[in-house]
Formats: structure tokens, sequence, C-alpha cells
């Protein structure tokens, strides 16, 4: 038995778009799949949450336990990004100050939702068990340390670590010189 969902499959659930070579964990819990774009190349482990606007990109990772809340704002991967286990990305948060009521069950006018597309640029990585809150741009070739949480948008080709996020030292740059590579290989 195949733990993860045939490309048939895949074509019923009645995503936006989905590319090919898609390894989705029948054990991924996907809701409004008609919002979600899928790549090709794309691998998404056991016990993930999909929900919402989102578009993840060709030859990335979502790593099992993560969670991508993309409401109506949305949730971008970009090619080669990847999310290790454990971490959730939110698109939008509930005002926790206690002057709005919260939750999905109350209406709108009732609640003061902070929303905005996260974005993950080619080659970001994000660690396991990190946040990310609405409104962030995790830059190309960003990496994300594991326990992490990120509030504001990360620079190009550094690394980050911390609670809240602080920027380390430069991120090497082979990364790409080995995508060109390989895909390179596999065009050839």
């Amino acid at each position: 038995m195949n733990s993860f969902y045939s490309q048939e499959e895949l074509s019923e659930i009645g995503f936006l778009s989905v590319g090919e070579n898609v390894l989705i964990s029948k054990k991924t819990s996907i809701y409004n799949p008609g919002a979600i774009s899928v790549g090709n190349n794309v691998r998404i482990d056991d016990f993930c949450i999909l929900s919402g606007k989102i578009t993840i990109g060709s030859y990335s990772h979502i790593a099992a336990y993560t969670a991508l809340y993309g409401g109506e704002i949305g949730i971008e991967m970009h090619d080669f990004a990847n999310i290790s286990s454990k971490t959730i990305v939110y698109a939008a948060i509930d005002d926790f100050s206690g002057n709005t009521l919260m939750g999905p069950t109350v209406p709108h006018q009732y609640k003061n939702v902070k929303a905005g597309k996260v974005i993950l640029k080619k080659h970001a990585i994000v660690g396991a068990h990190s946040i990310i809150f609405p409104n962030v741009v995790i830059g190309e070739g960003a990496a994300v340390g594991a326990m992490s949480m990120v509030k504001e948008s990360l620079d190009d080709w550094y690394m980050y670590v911390g609670v809240p996020v602080r920027k380390i030292k430069a991120r090497k740059r082979k990364i790409v010189e080995l995508e060109n590579e390989f895909l390179k290989n596999i065009n050839s």
C-alpha cells in the first residue's frame, strides 16, 4: 500500500493545479483544494495541514506535521523552497489584545485579523519547529534555523536564528551552481 496519493487520486482532489511527480501523503489534511497550486517534483509528508490559498513551487518539500494557513491572502513557496517538520506558517492571525473577538466562528466585524501574504523565495529553507507570521518575505536563499520566530521579512542569502530571528551570517551560494547543474542534467 502506497502512503502517497497517486497522480489520478491527486487529480480528483480538486487542486487549482498539480504538477508531475508530486508526492502528497494520504495523511495530509487539505482544506479548500481549489485555492491550492502545486508545482512539479513536490513532496508533502504525513500530518501536514494545507488550508487556504497556497502556491507551492517545483522541487519543494514540506516535512511532517507542518501547517500552512494561507487564508484568503495566501502563502507562496517558490521553486526549491523547503520547510522542515512541525513548522507553522500563518498568512492571517487574530488580534490577541483583548479588544476584539477571535476565531473562525465569529463574524468579521467583531474581529481584527492581521493578514498579509507570506512568501518563501527560491532556495529559502525554514528549520523545524519554527513559526512564520503574516506579511513576511523570506528572501531568496535565506535560511531560518530551528525553533525560530519570523515576524519581519528576511534579506536574501543570510542565515537567521532565534525568537525573534536575528541575522547571524551570510549563506553560501553554491546552491545556485548545483541547481543549474541539476537542471541541465535532467533536461539533457
